[in-house]
């Protein structure tokens, strides 16, 4: 895992970047009416990565009196606890959820905010109605949504498609893509009068050649499997010849190419706080 976070780090840098948050968390807690903490969720929060890089490179002052209530919902309990390590003021640690998405209890929340970062990808396409609706259910009037997904062609979509044709012989389910969750995500809230805006980030993870070992946990990480080794994957069928097509021999180094799809759920008439950087 910390080999793919000497790259993937990058990810949470970039959204912490795409929407002012000190400022949207402010004007959502006053649009609940200023009492109290602000309520907030993170869905399927994996290592929270995303509020820690916040803390980091975001001023969130102006939260330290009224503090944030950070519920975490994840199915895995260790990325319950991991998550919940990392945070600090004005992040206080609240409720868990051991479930996905789709599950979660009808009656828990709402929420002033609902975010998702780089976290449904393994969510069944089945599920995706579900999930989605429920997204939209747990935001409070007047709420602030944001979710971040890989785009169909990033790499994080494009490297598992091939391993699951090349090493798994098309078994398994590939990623869920982030153009299927905008879709999803726009059925389930413009009926209901939530404005949904769209961002789209592209960059690039470099890794250097003689990086091997880095290399090879940051594509184990990528495939969530820990069995193939590098030389394995570079040999395999249709996963070899898309790893040799990121190949860039002048600089001696891999270019993964990113594209994420970044969704910005706002109540009608309101405006989702992208930045310049978006």
């Amino acid at each position: 895992m910390e080999a793919f976070y000497s790259f993937a780090q990058l990810d949470y840098e970039l959204l912490a970047g795409v929407a002012d948050w000190g400022s949207a968390l402010v004007r959502a807690h006053e649009r609940r009416g200023g009492s109290g903490p602000l309520r907030l969720l993170d869905v399927a929060c994996g290592s929270g990565r995303f509020p820690s890089t916040l803390l980091k490179r975001t001023d969130l002052s102006a939260l330290e009196a009224p503090g944030v209530e950070y519920d975490l919902l994840d199915p895995s309990p260790f990325s319950l606890a991991e998550a919940a390590g990392h945070l600090r003021a004005p992040f206080a640690p609240a409720a868990r959820y051991e479930a996905t998405l789709e599950d979660l209890d009808p009656k828990a929340g709402p929420w002033d905010v609902v975010w998702a970062t780089h976290a449904l990808y393994a969510l069944h396409p089945e599920a995706l109605s579900a999930a989605a609706e429920r997204f939209v259910s747990g935001l409070a009037p007047g709420g602030l949504g944001f979710l971040a997904q890989g785009a169909r062609d990033s790499h994080y979509l494009t490297v598992y498609r091939a391993f699951l044709s090349g090493v798994r012989a098309g078994a398994g389910t590939p990623y869920l893509s982030g153009e299927a969750v905008a879709d999803a995500l726009r059925v389930a809230a413009e009926p209901l009068g939530w404005n949904v805006s769209r961002q789209v980030l592209e960059y690039e993870h470099i890794v250097g050649y003689d990086q091997t070992e880095l290399l090879e946990g940051y594509l184990r990480r990528c495939l969530f499997d820990d069995g193939p080794t590098l030389e394995e994957m570079l040999a395999a069928p249709v996963l070899g010849p898309y790893l040799a097509g990121c190949r860039d021999d002048d600089a001696g180094a891999y270019r993964f190419s990113q594209a994420v799809v970044c969704l910005g759920l706002t109540a009608r008439g309101e405006a989702f706080p992208w930045t310049a950087a978006s």
